[in-house]
């Protein structure tokens, strides 16, 4: 359970609305419970008091007070029922935002190259299925079975002052096996296997994904109709075992409501003893155990929550150590440079996880106001050595130190927002006037000028109605748009025409005055002017 420590501290910093929240679902049990109770009493007394009317003895009933209290019953019962659905979903809204923005704080100061890690449908079910699971956990979880507990509590309690001592001991014995029964034996009987589904689920989960992203190239190669047999095995493997933990979980439900009945039928039992004795009254004696019959809603969300819990847990587990690895302050080493000086690498050394090293014992010194170069071929370590001077990937040995920066990285990375969203991403307080200039420069201000919408355009999903080439370059607009004094260019013209990259390199020469620079291509062909040049080899 310690795996979901931070979560359960992170969701307890909301005691007011939890608080209230839990009232609100006591309320809507409570008059439940009560509307169910009051009911049998006033059905008893009338009923007895018609059969002294039949005799000939004079008896009287006040329909009044009962009545009302029955609709009242009734009414809070279906007001706090919405109220408390109205409000705690909102509470679970909130939690999520928390749960969210609690983890992607993590997950930003985790490496780079940990976050690489993980496949894209690996990280679609983190931040989906996974994060689900811990929003929830509250309404699901804590709320019912605190409740359910503060509920037997009082059956007891009242057991005590209507009954006796001795059948208030039998109820808490009852009813507290009940509430064990359908909380922590389902979640020990279930944990394995609610775990084990949890990570079964997310491996064909991926499956399906990846299956759907390479249904061409799997049709192409005649795979599909395999492909999607052994999809169908495992969704069926998958079925059998979860049909195994609800049976389990049917079992434990049906032993607790077996309880909870044992428990009214003891409570009417020795009631009629006590009503032998004339120590309560007809009414009273069935009022305790319809009350108790009322535990069954109580109950009944408990087993299938703990059969989750399991889940729960893995899901937690894995949320834990993705966000828990190395962290990374998204900066270089904090030096001091020397005067003239933007950026220095000293006994640079970088390799990624658990391969040998792609450079060794490199050093590089750049001036403020330099135009570097490096080219290479394909897998010379272009990428990665402009992702270590960055900041993005730390270094193996050595050290970097850098003035403020701008990266363009390898990947087109545009948000699923305007045009005008994507760009001030760069820089926040750039005017309308700054933002058609930097367009006007990479060639893009025609293009836009043209929608309806100018700057305001919706791009589409990471930018999906734009081209290779036009994506690339409102990416390279947002760069050159940063007030940085460095600037990073890793193949800054991919997806774009000779021509207009030979124009752009021409305007940015001005652009680019006074900033330092480092651009990385293929070739020379493929950069805006440099001052010197750097060339990788294998």
């Amino acid at each position: 359970m310690r795996e979901l420590a931070p979560w359960l501290r992170l969701i307890f910093q909301r005691p007011v609305r939890l608080t209230v929240g839990g009232g609100l679902i006591l309320i809507t049990l409570a008059s439940g419970i009560g509307l169910l109770a009051l009911s049998g009493w006033f059905i008893t007394e009338t009923a007895l008091v018609g059969l002294a009317l039949a005799t000939g003895a004079q008896a009287t009933i006040n329909l009044y007070t009962p009545g009302g209290g029955i609709r009242f019953f009734a009414l809070s019962r279906t007001i706090g029922r919405y109220v408390e659905r109205v409000y705690n979903h909102n509470t679970v809204l909130r939690l999520l935002t928390d749960i969210r923005v609690y983890l992607f704080r993590r997950l930003a100061t985790t490496t780079p190259v940990h976050r690489s890690g993980l496949s894209g449908a690996q990280w679609l079910s983190r931040l989906t299925r996974d994060v689900d699971t811990l929003d929830t956990l509250y309404l699901r979880l804590i709320a019912p079975t605190a409740l359910a507990a503060l509920v037997v509590l009082l059956m007891v309690v009242l057991a005590g002052v209507w009954f006796n001592g001795t059948v208030a001991l039998w109820l808490a014995v009852f009813l507290s096996s009940a509430l064990l029964l359908a909380t922590l034996a389902v979640f020990l009987r279930t944990r394995r296997i609610s775990s084990r589904q949890s990570e079964r689920e997310e491996r064909l989960r991926i499956a399906v994904i990846e299956h759907l992203e390479g249904f061409a190239e799997l049709t192409a190669a005649g795979r599909t109709g395999k492909h999607a047999a052994w999809l169908m095995r495992q969704a069926q493997q998958l079925s059998s075992e979860q049909a195994k933990a609800d049976r389990r979980v049917g079992w434990h439900l049906a032993s607790s409501h077996l309880l909870i009945n044992l428990a009214a039928v003891f409570t009417l039992w020795v009631g009629f003893s006590l009503f032998e004795a004339g120590l309560i009254s007809g009414p009273v004696l069935v009022l305790l155990p319809i009350a108790l019959l009322g535990l069954a809603e109580v109950y009944a969300a408990l087993p299938e929550a703990f059969g989750k819990l399991g889940a729960t847990e893995s899901s937690a587990k894995r949320l834990n150590r993705e966000s828990d690895a190395p962290k990374w302050d998204g900066t270089a080493a904090e030096t001091d440079l020397p005067a003239g000086t933007a950026l220095i690498a000293s006994d640079l050394s970088i390799r990624h996880i658990d391969s040998a090293p792609i450079f060794m014992h490199f050093n590089l010194t750049v001036s403020e106001g330099e135009h570097l170069g490096v080219v290479g071929h394909s897998g010379s370590g272009k990428s990665s050595l402009a992702n270590a001077l960055s900041g993005l990937m730390p270094a193996y040995h050595g050290s970097v130190s850098h003035v403020p920066l701008a990266y363009l990285t390898q990947t087109t990375v545009l948000f699923e927002d305007t045009l005008r969203a994507n760009l001030l991403l760069a820089h926040p307080q750039a005017s309308d006037a700054e933002l058609w200039q930097i367009l006007e420069l990479v060639e893009m201000a025609e293009r836009f000028g043209s929608e309806a919408d100018k700057l305001d355009t919706w791009l589409g999903s990471a930018g999906s109605r734009l081209s290779g080439g036009e994506a690339r370059r409102v990416a390279l607009a947002r760069v050159l748009l940063s007030p940085a004094p460095l600037i990073i260019l890793d193949e800054p013209f991919t997806g774009v025409d000779a021509a207009t990259r030979k124009r752009i390199c021409q305007r940015l020469e001005q652009w680019l005055e006074g900033k330092t620079v480092i651009a990385l291509a293929h070739g020379a062909d493929a950069l805006p002017g440099t001052d010197r040049m750097i060339h990788l080899t294998y």
